[in-house]
């Protein structure tokens, strides 16, 4: 097979936040929206999500950011700074910790999605009944 390490491994990040502010703020709560954004970008890109962690206010460094991650091979993706933000309690530090570990950090970078009343009342229902076997569709 083939001599490198392979493709680029991504690890995508989204910002766990409370379906309260789903109004105010509904990106921020779609948290699969945020991931398929990310898996976009990656697919565009030639590389693989291999992960995708939903935290909020992570430390940077916190093992579950770090568990596996290979420095020179894979990167961390978010959509924004501003999920990036909310996901991590410190992006200066969790910069400066990738930057002398040799992992990239990546931001989509294109306009969040507008949400209108029936794309939050898709949202606000996969949240609300996860156990329901409701799956958003």
């Amino acid at each position: 097979m083939g001599e490198g390490p392979g493709p680029v491994r991504v690890t995508a990040i989204a910002s766990l936040t409370p379906l309260q502010e789903l109004e105010s703020d509904p990106f921020l709560v779609d948290s699969r929206g945020q991931h398929a954004m990310c898996a976009r970008w990656a697919v565009e890109h030639g590389y693989v999500v291999t992960r995708e962690l939903l935290v909020r206010a992570l430390r940077p460094d916190h093992a579950l950011l770090w568990d596996g991650v290979r420095p020179g091979c894979d990167l961390f993706l978010a959509p924004s700074h501003r999920v990036l933000e909310s996901a991590l309690s410190d992006v200066e530090e969790f910069t400066a910790l990738c930057a002398r570990r040799g992992v990239r950090v990546e931001t989509v970078g294109r306009a969040e999605p507008f949400y209108d009343a029936r794309m939050k009342a898709c949202v606000h229902r996969r949240l609300s009944m996860p156990t329901a076997g409701y799956d958003g569709r």
